[in-house]
Parts: structure tokens; sequence; C-alpha cells
């Protein structure tokens, strides 16, 4: 298949991707104002590419607003980046937080700075959303993402939850959406390439070698080998949950043994 075709087919599927989580979870409504984290890997630079391309043409109108923090890594450079925003004539801001000093004192040598890098951007961009005017906040996670948050939750928690498509924050105050949840990882790679992104390398995470994230992709990886279209399987497992089947006492009343009503059955246990 031609360069061209195969970039404008995979544009196509990814967008319809898009819109159809957009539509099954009414992530954006009218007059939204929303923050788009962008770290500078593929996933959220696609994140953005398209919801601005739903931008131009949704019917309704919302706002977009790029937002990258610079956590003071080493050797970080987020020229690039912002060179790009600028060329491509998006709205805008840079955060400079050294969070990086805080997650190297804070974590312990040989456990992983994930968790901990993770909860402070996020609440960076809690505050920034608040100071732009940003009713929502859209990152870029996807459907491997969701998965492999899964099968970690099984895992290392004991807990069965993964990654919602909208999720409101403890105090109510912020709303966070993923849009490209229905998208698979190796499309947004693909994609990420042929658009020649600006890739920023993550040099914090990227350098812990052991991380059972990797594991457990490499691990659905292989499993996929042997069974195909399984990670879409997996997907379409957290949006088919038979309460009835599982062990969660809080689901039933303990006199009458019946299915409490709406009782929430995932706890949100992310990294």
């Amino acid at each position: 298949m031609p360069l061209r075709t195969r970039n404008d087919q995979l544009e196509r599927q990814l967008s319809q991707s898009v819109g159809q989580c957009i539509g099954d979870y009414d992530l954006i409504t009218h007059g939204d104002r929303i923050l788009v984290g962008v770290s500078g890997g593929k996933d959220s630079y696609t994140l953005l590419h398209l919801l601005e391309r739903a931008r131009r043409i949704a019917p309704i109108p919302f706002e977009l607003v790029a937002v990258h923090v610079d956590q003071g890594h080493p050797g970080y450079d987020g020229t690039p980046l912002e060179e790009w925003l600028e060329e491509k004539g998006h709205a805008h801001r840079i955060v400079r937080e050294d969070t990086y000093s805080i997650v190297t004192d804070r974590v312990s040598p040989g456990d992983t700075y994930c968790a901990l890098c993770s909860r402070l951007r996020r609440g960076i961009l809690y505050r920034v959303a608040k100071e732009l005017g940003c009713n929502k906040i859209a990152l870029g996670h996807h459907r491997d993402d969701a998965i492999e948050t899964l099968m970690l939750n099984l895992m290392f928690t004991g807990s069965l939850g993964a990654m919602p498509p909208k999720l409101v924050s403890n105090d109510g105050a912020h709303v966070v959406i993923r849009p490209l949840l229905y998208a698979a990882e190796s499309d947004i790679a693909e994609f990420a390439e042929a658009q020649r992104f600006p890739i920023l390398p993550c040099d914090l995470c990227g350098s812990q070698e052991n991380l059972w994230r990797k594991q457990v992709k490499q691990l659905l990886t292989d499993l996929e080998g042997r069974v195909p279209h399984m990670r879409q399987s997996m997907l379409a497992a957290l949006s088919n949950v038979r309460t009835s089947h599982l062990m969660d006492a809080s689901l039933w009343d303990s006199e009458l043994g019946k299915k409490a009503h709406r009782r929430p059955l995932l706890r949100v246990i992310e990294d």
C-alpha cells in the first residue's frame, strides 16, 4: 500500500476510534475548554493532533490548550516540542517544575519512579487547568495502557480496575478524559512515526529496565501471538462486566442475596 494511502487510512481509523469514544462516554460537550497534556511522547502528540482535527469539524464549539510539563529531567530539551507547537499554531503553555529532584529523593533505590512521578505531574496539570480556565483535562492513555493497568491491578493490588474514559477527581473539581482509549498502541506508534512527531525521551522512568508494566506488555504481546485479537477482547471485557459472576460482597444485599443496585464495581487504581 502506498505510504500516503496508509497514513490517510491510519488517521481515519484513529479519528473514528476517538470519535466513537467521545460519543460513547460524552467526553466533550458544548463550550468545553480542554487542557491537553502533551508529554512529548507518541501518544500525546497523536491525541492533540486528532482532537484538533475533531475540533475543526465538530458541530459544537470547544477549545484546546496544550500543556507540557518540564519536570527537570537530566538532559531534557523541550525545544523540538515547543517549536512544533508554535509551527502548528496550537495554543499552549510550557510549565517548568522540578519534580525530578523530589522523585529521586523520595523513591528508594530499586523502586520504580512512575507512580510518584505521575501523581506529581497530575497535580501540576490540575493546578494549571484551573489557572487556564479549563474544565477538562485530556490525557493520551490508549487501549494497551488500560489493559496493562487491569493486569497490574490483578497481579499486585488485588483489585479489578483499569483506566476509565472519564474520571472525576476526588474533590469533584476536575474531569479527566481519555479519548484514545479505543486506539491500539501499535497504530498510534505507526501514525506518530509517519507524522514525524519530534518525540522527547523520558530519561527518568525510561532509565529503569525492569518495570513491571514493561514486563506485562511483553507478556501480552507473547500471548497475543497465540490468541489473535486478545487485547481487543480484553478491552471489550472492561465494558461488559457481569457483576453477578464476581465476588465483591458490597455488590450483594446481605439479607436477600440480591445484587445491590448502582453500586460501583471497579475501583480505579492507576500508576
